[in-house]
C-alpha cells in the first residue's frame, strides 16, 4: 500500500481511502493531514478502531471507539455502507480575535456511513486529529447510555493530568505530571490532559458540545486513557446559594435527538511545545456563531474588586461595597482607557438578584460609567440567576449593564451544558457579555457564542489569597494545558509580589508568588478577551510606570508567535495588535537567560519599552527596571529572568 501511495500524482488530495482484504468483514482506511506528517488509520468491523502515527512513528495504537444508544452499541460489528472524502483550506475571521485576526482551517476528512443509520467522521489537520459520531435514527428522542474511547498510547508516556476528586468541580486544577501506568480507574481528570508521546505532545480535548455532557478521562493502570462522562442528573440538592449538587443520577448520560451530530473528540498534536499555544482546533471544531449581529461585542480590560478586597487608600471615603468605591474604580478605568469595571460578590443580597444592597445604586453607576466610557459587569451565582432568569435578565438589560460574570456552576452534565447555551443565547439578545467562572467547559463554546467573552476553570491568581497551590511553575504550565481549551480568565495583575521566603496567603491583603514582571508578562502570554487588572486601583496609581504597559496592552490580537517555550519551565510569546507588538516572557522558579530573536518584526526601526526583573528581584519580587531603546528585526535580545521572574515589552513603530 505504501509503495502505491508514493506514486500518486501530487495534485490528488491527501485523503487516502482503501478497503483491503484481511480479517473477514473488516475494512481499513487511511487519512492523512494536509502536510502528510499525521496519518490516521481506521478499521471498521468487529470493532471500530483508529490509530495515529506522526512522521511514521506510532503515537496512538488501535483504539476502540463506540456509542451506546437505546441499548444498542454503535461500533460493534460495524459495516460501512458508503464513504465520502473532503478537503478544506480556507481562512476564517473570528468575531473575537483571541489568537489572530485570521485562522486557517485546513484539513482532510473521511466520513464512514454505517449500516443502521449512523456514521463517524474523522478529520486530519496539520495540528492534530478529531472524530465525531452522528446518527440519523427514526426515533425523535434517544437515550445515550454511554460513549467509549479507549485511547491506547504507543508507550507508557508521561502526561500532564488535571486530577479531579469528582464530577462536582470548579476545574481549577494543578496539572500533575504522571506516567500513564500510574493513573488507575479511580483517578479521573477534566480536560485537557497533555501527553508527552515521544517526539510530540498530544492534547486531549472536546468541542461543539450541545445537548450532551462534557468529556472526562480516567486511567486503567496501563498505557491507556479512557473517556468517561457525567451521568444525567435526576435529583439535585442546593447547599447555601451556590453548590447545587447531584444527589441521584441516571444510568445514562444524555437524552437527545435521534438525528444529530455529536461532539468532536480532539487530539491536538504539537511537534514543539509552543505549538500547543497557537493550536486553534477547539475553536475550529466548534459550531459557527449563532449571534447574527456581533457589532456590539467589545473585548477589553477590566478593573476588578474581589481579589484586592477593595483595599483603596489615599481616598476621602470609606472603601467597601458602595457607590463611592465603584465610582473610584470607574474613574481609574476611565483614566487608563479600561473598558469595564466588575462588581463582584456583595452587590446583591445573596439568593436574590433583584435585591441590591442599600449602599449600591446600580443605575447611578451605569450612568456614571457611561459618561466615562466604562461599562459595568455584574457577578452572579448561576443557580440564583437560573431561578430568577425571566426577571433578572430583563432587569440587567433595563439597568444598562454591559455583561454578567456567572459563577459556581461546578458541573458539566447535560443539564449544565443546556444552561450554558441558554444563558449565552438570551444574553446575546440583550447585548450582554458573559464571563463564566466556576467551570471549564464553556471555554469550548466561544465560537458559537462570541459574546461568551472569557471563561475561568483555571487555578488562577485568586488562589494566592488562601494557598500556595498556584505558583510560577504552574503559571508556565497552563499556557500549554488549560489554555488549549479556550480563553483563560486567570485574572493577572498582582502588585504585591513575593519570593517564596517572603510569601504568606492573606485573604484580605493578597500577594502573588513570583516577580512584578512575571505578572506583567501574563498580559501577552495568557489569552482572555476580557482581561482583568486584579489589584487595587490605588496600587496601580501609586506606580504609574506599570500603567505605561498595562494601559495600552490589548486583550485581543491580530497575530501570535511563540518565540521560545518549554512546558512547565518557561514561555515567551509575541503578539501583534495593529503595528504594535507585545512580548511576555515567564519562567518557573529557575532563573534563566533567554535570547529573543526579533526577526518577526517588519523592516524599519521600532521603539521598545521593556520591563525587566530588577537586580534584587530574587529577594524583593516587586523590583523591576523600565528601559526604552530602539530595536529592529536583525537584533537578538538577551533577557534575564529572576526566580519566578518575567519580562514584558511593547514594541512600537
Amino acid at each position: 500500500m505504501k509503495k502505491m501511495l508514493s506514486n500518486l500524482p501530487l495534485w490528488l488530495p491527501l485523503v487516502l481511502v482503501a478497503t483491503v482484504g484481511g480479517v473477514s468483514g473488516q475494512s481499513r482506511y487511511t487519512l492523512k493531514s494536509p502536510d502528510g506528517r499525521i496519518e490516521v488509520g481506521v478499521m471498521a468491523g468487529e470493532k471500530l478502531v483508529f490509530s495515529v502515527t506522526v512522521d511514521g512513528q506510532p503515537v496512538l495504537e488501535e483504539s476502540p471507539i463506540s456509542m451506546r444508544i437505546d441499548g444498542r452499541e454503535l461500533g460493534l460489528d460495524s459495516k460501512v455502507e458508503s464513504t465520502s472524502e473532503d478537503s478544506v483550506d480556507r481562512q476564517l475571521a473570528p468575531v473575537v480575535r483571541r489568537k489572530a485576526a485570521q485562522i486557517r482551517e485546513h484539513y482532510n476528512q473521511l466520513r464512514l456511513a454505517m449500516v443502521g443509520g449512523w456514521a463517524v467522521t474523522f478529520r486530519a489537520y496539520d495540528e492534530g486529529v478529531a472524530y465525531r459520531f452522528e446518527t440519523s435514527l427514526a426515533a425523535p428522542e434517544v437515550t445515550v447510555n454511554g460513549e467509549e474511547s479507549d485511547l491506547t498510547f504507543a508507550g507508557d508516556f508521561s502526561v500532564y493530568y488535571p486530577k479531579e476528586e469528582s464530577f462536582f468541580s470548579h476545574n481549577e486544577r494543578e496539572f500533575v505530571q504522571l506516567k500513564l501506568s500510574e493513573i488507575d480507574a479511580k483517578t479521573i481528570a477534566s480536560l485537557p490532559a497533555v501527553v508527552e508521546a515521544g517526539n510530540v505532545k498530544v492534547a486531549i480535548a472536546d468541542s461543539d458540545i450541545e445537548e450532551y455532557p462534557g468529556m472526562w478521562l480516567r486511567g486503567d493502570s496501563s498505557d491507556r486513557l479512557v473517556t468517561i462522562f457525567p451521568p444525567y442528573p435526576l435529583e439535585e440538592k442546593l447547599d447555601s446559594d451556590r453548590n447545587f449538587q447531584v444527589t441521584k443520577a441516571a444510568d445514562y448520560i444524555a437524552k437527545t435527538r435521534g438525528t444529530r451530530t455529536y461532539p468532536w473528540r480532539i487530539l491536538g498534536i504539537a511537534a514543539h511545545d509552543g505549538d500547543l499555544i497557537t493550536n486553534s482546533m477547539v475553536w475550529l471544531l466548534d459550531s459557527p456563531s449563532k449571534v447574527e449581529d456581533t457589532s456590539w461585542i467589545h473585548p477589553g480590560k477590566v478593573a476588578w474588586d474581589w481579589y484586592n478586597a477593595n483595599n483603596l487608600f489615599n481616598v476621602d471615603f470609606k472603601a467597601g461595597i458602595n457607590t463611592e468605591t465603584y465610582k473610584y474604580y470607574i474613574d481609574f478605568a476611565s483614566k487608563y482607557g479600561l473598558e469595564y469595571v466588575i462588581l463582584d460578590e456583595g452587590w446583591y443580597k445573596l439568593g436574590d438578584l433583584l435585591s441590591v444592597v442599600p449602599s449600591i445604586d446600580i443605575e447611578e453607576l451605569v450612568q456614571y460609567g457611561r459618561q466615562k466610557h466604562v461599562g459595568i459587569i455584574l457577578w452572579a451565582v448561576w443557580k440564583t440567576l437560573d431561578d430568577q432568569f425571566d426577571t433578572a435578565m430583563p432587569q440587567f438589560e433595563k439597568w444598562g449593564v454591559q455583561g454578567i460574570k456567572v459563577d459556581f456552576m461546578q458541573r458539566d452534565d447535560q443539564k449544565m451544558i443546556d444552561f450554558y447555551h441558554r444563558l449565552c443565547r438570551e444574553a446575546a439578545k440583550r447585548h450582554l457579555l458573559v464571563d463564566f467562572h466556576g467551570g471549564i467547559r464553556a471555554a469550548t463554546m466561544t465560537r458559537t457564542w462570541p459574546n461568551l467573552i472569557s471563561t475561568e476553570g483555571v487555578r488562577g491568581l485568586e488562589q494566592y489569597k488562601w494557598s500556595t497551590m498556584t505558583n510560577p511553575e504552574h503559571e508556565v504550565t497552563i499556557p500549554f494545558t488549560r489554555m488549549f481549551m479556550g480563553p483563560m480568565d486567570y485574572t493577572p495583575g498582582a502588585m504585591r509580589n513575593a519570593q517564596r521566603q517572603n510569601f504568606a496567603p492573606i485573604f484580605q491583603r493578597p500577594m502573588s508568588l513570583g516577580t512584578r514582571c512575571h505578572q506583567l508578562a501574563m498580559y501577552a502570554v495568557y489569552e482572555s478577551p476580557l482581561q482583568m487588572l486584579a489589584d487595587s486601583p490605588s496600587q496601580y496609581l501609586r506606580d504609574p510606570q506599570v500603567m505605561e504597559y498595562l494601559a495600552p496592552v490589548p486583550s485581543v490580537w491580530d497575530e501570535t508567535r511563540v518565540l521560545n517555550a518549554k512546558i512547565g519551565d518557561y514561555v515567551v510569546v509575541a503578539r501583534r495588535s495593529g503595528s504594535d507588538w507585545y512580548i511576555g516572557a515567564m519562567t518557573d522558579w529557575t532563573p534563566r537567560d533567554l535570547e529573543l530573536d526579533l526577526s518577526f518584526l517588519p523592516a524599519g526601526n521600532f521603539e521598545m519599552l521593556s520591563f525587566e526583573d530588577g537586580i534584587n528581584a530574587d529577594r524583593y519580587a516587586s523590583d523591576y527596571k523600565k528601559t526604552t531603546r530602539q530595536v529592529n528585526s536583525a537584533m537578538h535580545l538577551k533577557v534575564h529572568l529572576a526566580p519566578g521572574g518575567g519580562w514584558a515589552a511593547r514594541i512600537h513603530p
